[in-house]
């Protein structure tokens, strides 16, 4: 039986360094735990990495020797998109639940895949594992298609002899972190649209428009209500500074991007966000959503549980929880358990806490964690829903009086100079 040396913290923080008799990683993990240890690191006896070592130099050796042709790879630029990558794996295990080696399946997928970084990064995958890498070690060599989190439940589903398994749920949790980016985005394109065009319509008005009744007026004489010289002045800055009107947009995103290089300010930026009414509740919930159902796949993938809340903090994408995840990680190191660095960090509801406390309690983290990801998925099309219902007056109301003012503005000295001509 294989040995495993692992490390740990029991319930005081101190570390322990020991190791244990497994058939797989997996049941090791489960034995250090049921002695009241939380995991931190493990893995397979020095002796056996060796062999591995000299495996993996041995089948590149003979692949050298082989002198196989390399197939061709296109120039690329950025990432994986998610919906490739959501695809890409569901078909990988489909391939692997029909019973087909990893290696096999990976040459069908490479091979039907468009030139782009997956073929690349496919192509050198297939090399390393022709090389004697597995496929963890392979995959994190291309953190440009698979992420952190992706590499440590592959490596999982190994060390635990289930990929096949692991490949579904990572399929799955793909899926449904797709389904939810698609209904806010999908929720919000009616209001950009509409915005967009009433801009549009607005700045052609004062770009073309006013400038021929500015001249109208000057002919005449009139004199101009202060409603008028202003939407005036408006229409003059518009076309003297059109450089500028266009840059500004631009200039507020880039002093955006440069805050939230700063911890401190992105920790302010993202604070604010989350109180804006209702926007800031959509990403809450949204957060919450994909950081608990993350934290369950890992959890129910068998990945230790300091790794699982550093992946999680890692993609949390909001400086407000990945704060809160810190003191998290941190307490669990020192022995405690996740639910009360959770609820003093005051981030999630108490239902929230409540549920993941009852889990730890009963030993079904992961399953609860992904009843929360999924009730709050439920309210995050509700309040996107109620979002798109909220903006559909505003933006009526809001379109109708600059609609409004522009007629008035206009309307107004007409009013006067065919009064003055009239009299």
């Amino acid at each position: 039986m294989p040995t495993f040396q692992y490390e740990a913290m029991d319930h005081t923080g101190k570390e322990v360094k020991d190791k244990i008799e497994a058939s797989t990683q997996e049941e090791a993990q489960q034995l250090v735990r049921q002695k009241g240890f939380f995991v931190t690191k493990i893995s397979e006896n020095a002796t056996k990495d060796k062999e591995k070592a000299k495996k993996k130099k041995g089948g590149k050796a003979v692949a050298k020797k082989a002198g196989g042709r390399k197939k061709k790879k296109s120039f690329t630029i950025g990432k994986v998109s998610p919906k490739l990558l959501c695809t890409f794996t569901r078909q990988l295990s489909i391939l692997q639940d029909a019973g087909l080696p990893i290696l096999r399946s990976l040459r069908i997928l490479e091979g039907q895949s468009k030139p782009g970084v997956l073929k690349n990064s496919l192509i050198e995958v297939v090399e390393d594992i022709e090389g004697g890498s597995s496929l963890s070690e392979a995959m994190s060599k291309h953190p440009k298609a698979f992420d952190r989190l992706y590499c440590n439940m592959v490596k999982a589903g190994e060390a635990g002899g289930a990929l096949e398994a692991i490949l579904q749920r990572l399929a799955d949790f793909k899926e449904k972190s797709q389904t939810l980016k698609r209904r806010v985005k999908g929720a919000m394109i009616y209001p950009l649209v509409v915005i967009s065009v009433a801009v549009a319509i607005v700045g052609f008005i004062l770009y073309y428009i006013i400038p021929k009744f500015k001249l109208i007026f000057a002919d005449f004489g009139v004199d101009l209500p202060p409603m008028t010289t202003f939407l005036i002045t408006a229409s003059d800055v518009i076309i003297e500074k059109f450089w500028l009107v266009a840059l500004t947009p631009i200039a507020i995103w880039l002093i955006i991007k440069l805050i939230y290089r700063n911890k401190t300010g992105a920790f302010l930026l993202d604070k604010i966000w989350l109180m804006v009414p209702v926007m800031g509740s959509i990403i809450e919930k949204s957060v919450v959503a994909r950081t608990m159902r993350t934290l369950g796949t890992l959890v129910q993938s068998g990945v230790p549980i300091l790794e699982a809340i550093s992946i999680v903090r890692d993609t949390a994408e909001n400086a407000v929880f990945e704060r809160a995840y810190t003191k998290i990680y941190d307490s669990i190191r020192e022995g405690e358990t996740i639910a009360q660095p959770l609820k003093e960090a005051r981030v999630v509801d108490d239902i929230v806490v409540n549920m993941i406390d009852v889990g730890e309690e009963t030993g079904d983290l992961d399953t609860m964690l992904n009843k929360i990801a999924d009730n709050y998925d439920e309210e995050v099309e509700v309040l996107v829903d109620s979002l798109v219902s909220l903006l559909e007056p505003i933006m009526i109301v809001v379109l109708g009086g600059v609609i409004g003012f522009i007629v008035i503005a206009l309307f107004m000295p007409l009013i006067q100079l065919i009064t003055k001509l009239s009299g």
